[in-house]
């Protein structure tokens, strides 16, 4: 399994909550990806807030990452960065493509799909069961500098280094 972590020394945790993920699950069809054949899914992403996250952020980024996708480097789902250090939360779908639920200031990736809005959960039918990172990372800077058609890998490499603590929400989804 690809490690999204794998590398990250001496960072602390904080804590991640959503009303929409419940026991290591998504509480309903709607989050996951209608555009890639899941029935019912709507691509809508769930609300999610954070707390007690270093006293020195000056910025969030929130990434989803599947890293048992089929691909051989997982698969990203949403990427969103430059959230201001003063907010802690992101309603249920923030991720829509008209961005009207994000942030000031903040800024959605295209996710692997090559889409700037959140894509759901939708792993390959009878390929087993699929494990979710949804993250919220404190940084160290108030803005990552990357180009806004670029890649959330290339988000990864230019935040790294800025990482002062993550939380994440683990969720699991098969579809059989």
């Amino acid at each position: 399994m690809n490690d999204p972590f794998l590398g990250l020394q001496n960072v602390s945790s904080f804590e991640v909550t959503s009303k929409d993920i419940v026991d290591g699950a998504l509480s309903n069809v709607k989050f996951m990806s209608g555009d890639l054949g899941i029935e019912g899914g709507q691509d809508i992403s769930p609300e999610i807030s954070w707390s007690d996250a270093p006293n020195t952020t000056k910025s969030f980024v929130v990434t989803l990452y599947d890293p048992d996708a089929p691909t051989g480097s997982g698969f990203w789902h949403w990427a969103v960065l430059n959230i201001s250090a003063s907010v802690s939360e992101l309603p249920q779908d923030a991720g829509n493509k008209s961005n009207s639920k994000l942030p000031s200031g903040a800024i959605q990736l295209p996710n692997d799909a090559r889409v700037k809005k959140y894509i759901g959960a939708a792993p390959p039918k009878g390929h087993g069961v699929h494990h979710y990172f949804l993250t919220v990372w404190a940084l160290d800077i108030d803005k990552v500098e990357n180009p806004e058609d670029s890649t959330p890998a290339f988000l990864g490499f230019n935040m790294f280094g800025h990482v002062l603590a993550y939380g994440v929400l683990n969720f699991e989804v098969e579809v059989k």
